[in-house]
C-alpha cells in the first residue's frame, strides 16, 4: 500500500497552475500600501517610492480585537476602504498567509485577509510576498524576529520612533515591494533594449 493517501500530486502540472504575473505600474513615483492582515490587528503602511528614495506617508494598525469575530471582518473592510479612499495608493502589497499547525488560526487569518482584499478597488494591482521574502528584503535574513524587522524599518525609512509590530510588518511589506518593483522595471527596460538591438 502506498504511504500517501492520494496520488494526485503526481499529476500536478506547475506550468498549468502558474498564475498570470501582475506587472507593476511603470512610473517613477508610486504610492504603495503595504498590508499585514490579522484577525485582531491589521497593520498598514503607506509609502511613496521615488528614484531618490522612499518616503513614509502613513502607518498604523486597525485594532478590532474588542469586536465579535464577524464584526471584526466588517471593521477591517470598512477601515481599509476609508484608507484607500483617503490616500489613493497605486499598488498594494500584502503578506501571504502563513499556514501554521493550527487550522482554526489559519482560517481566521484567511478570513481577515479576504476582508482586506475586498476593500481594494478593482483595477489596483495587488502583489503578494511570503513572510520570509519580506524579512530577507528588509533585514537580510528570512528568519528575522519581529523586533529586528521593526528596527530595520525604522532605520531604512528614517523614522523618529520605532513603529508598532503590526505597522512595522506592513511597512516592511511595502518596502519589499518597492525593491521588487524597481528590479522588475529595470529588467523590463533591459529586455526592451535587447529587443531593439536584435531588430
Amino acid at each position: 500500500m502506498s504511504r500517501y493517501r492520494t496520488r494526485s500530486w503526481r499529476a500536478f502540472d506547475p506550468g498549468a497552475a502558474a498564475p498570470v504575473p501582475v506587472r507593476p505600474v511603470a512610473a517613477a513615483c508610486v504610492r504603495i500600501l503595504g498590508l499585514d492582515p490579522g484577525s485582531r490587528r491589521t497593520g498598514f503602511g503607506l509609502i511613496e517610492s521615488r528614484p531618490d528614495g522612499i518616503t513614509v506617508l502613513s502607518h498604523g494598525c486597525l485594532n478590532v480585537a474588542a469586536a465579535t469575530p464577524v464584526t471584526r471582518l466588517r471593521l477591517i473592510f470598512e477601515g481599509l476602504e476609508r484608507l484607500m479612499a483617503e490616500h489613493s495608493p497605486v499598488e498594494v502589497a500584502i503578506e501571504r498567509v502563513f499556514v501554521s499547525r493550527n487550522p482554526d488560526s489559519a482560517l481566521k487569518l484567511g478570513q481577515a485577509r479576504g476582508a482586506a482584499l475586498c476593500a481594494i478597488p478593482g483595477g489596483i494591482p495587488v502583489f503578494e510576498y511570503a513572510p520570509r521574502a519580506v524579512k530577507l528584503a528588509v533585514v537580510g535574513t528570512g528568519s528575522a524576529e519581529k523586533l529586528q524587522v521593526a528596527h530595520m524599518v525604522r532605520a531604512l525609512l528614517k523614522l523618529t520612533e520605532r513603529p508598532g509590530a503590526d505597522a512595522a510588518d506592513a511597512l516592511a511589506v511595502a518596502v519589499c515591494h518597492a525593491h521588487a518593483r524597481g528590479l522588475a522595471l529595470m529588467a523590463a527596460a533591459a529586455e526592451r533594449r535587447t529587443v531593439r538591438v536584435i531588430r
